[in-house]
């Protein structure tokens, strides 16, 4: 009886250990996972760098990675200063992801910076290489769980969400079915979020379909740029639990003719999704930076302070609190971005 009780002892230890060393719960930034209480206010969907270039020329022999942290690194420390803490960086592999380049930026900046795995499909699979569409669901999601498990390209860093994209048609092409279908099985191996690049509402739901079909909570979902859904799908889909992220605020559309998105627009769609009692499910960000390799300087590179400099100093104006407005900036990034 002695010696089974000592062995009972040592199991519970073991499997103590084993829940300390679990990132359930985590967020995994290019440093390693932190606890969402470490996270501060986050920026949810920003770019440091994007190659349109296509998958079949892009590579890391298309930038510099100095020369990017010297014009980066000014952006990072401004937002900074407006007191961001956490930069998600959503450009994908064959699009511009150096998670080298994002260590290096997070250590210079003090800032804590996310990283992703999974392929962006939009803009008719350019981004893509071509033998990916003829793998298996399986087969493509082996592929970003071991980036989850072993880290990207031998760099020890691991990604902290699933980035997909889809093109903004109404029903899903069957490539895209294949990027979503990878991604909920490899969400259930990882319990990464999968943030995806989809715009208009019906190809949103469409993909929370597939996902209801491979049993994958919709609270796995981030419908990126949902801000061009109507207002009641997008409560919908927050009520459903999934991620409404209203990412492309940029002041100087208040400036142009052409006014979809500005400030108004942002401040109605908030206070609406605050009335219909799901701010609780919505995310905001930019969508900004964007340094372009092959443009001069990397091109016109668009910082990260619109929203603290206007949006949100006008959304307390219309009545939001600070309470409500951390948890947009803090709260809802915390839950969104923890591995399940």
């Amino acid at each position: 009886m002695k010696n089974l009780s000592f062995l009972l002892f040592g199991l519970c230890i073991l499997a103590l250990h084993s829940c300390e060393q679990s990132d359930t719960g985590k967020i995994l930034t290019v440093n390693g996972p932190i606890d969402p209480s470490e996270l501060g206010t986050v920026l949810s969907h920003e770019h440091i760098l994007v190659d349109f270039i296509g998958a079949d020329s892009t590579g890391y022999h298309r930038w510099n990675k100095d020369t990017v942290l010297g014009v980066v690194l000014p952006y990072l420390e401004e937002c900074k200063a407006y007191g961001v803490k956490t930069i998600v960086e959503c450009s994908p592999a064959f699009l511009g992801r150096d998670p080298e380049l994002l260590r290096m930026l997070a250590k210079a900046s003090g800032l804590q910076i996310l990283t992703n795995t999974g392929y962006y499909g939009a803009r008719e699979n350019k981004f893509i290489p071509e033998d990916v569409f003829s793998m298996s669901p399986e087969e493509l999601a082996a592929i970003w769980i071991s980036e989850f498990e072993d880290g990207i390209e031998g760099s020890g860093i691991r990604p902290g969400f699933i980035k997909i994209g889809v093109d903004r048609n109404d029903t899903l092409s069957e490539e895209h079915r294949l990027l979503i279908n990878a991604a909920a099985l490899a969400h259930k191996e990882t319990g990464l979020v999968i943030a995806s690049h989809t715009g208009p509402e019906a190809p949103a739901f469409e993909q929370l379909a597939v996902l209801e079909n491979e049993g994958v909570s919709p609270s796995a979902f981030i419908w990126v740029h949902a801000n061009r859904g109507s207002l009641s799908a997008n409560i919908k889909a927050a009520q459903m639990g999934a991620w409404v992220s209203l990412d492309n605020y940029n002041l100087k559309r208040d400036s142009k003719a052409e006014n979809a998105f500005n400030t108004p627009w942002y401040i109605e769609r908030l206070l609406a999704l605050r009335d219909a009692g799901v701010l609780d499910h919505v995310l905001l960000s930019h969508d900004a930076g964007w340094y372009r390799p092959g443009e001069p300087g990397g091109g016109d590179f668009r910082g990260y302070t619109d929203i603290f400099t206007s949006l949100l100093p006008m959304l307390k104006e219309s009545g939001f609190s600070s309470k409500e407005i951390d948890q947009l900036m803090i709260e809802n990034p915390g839950k969104a971005f923890a591995v399940r």
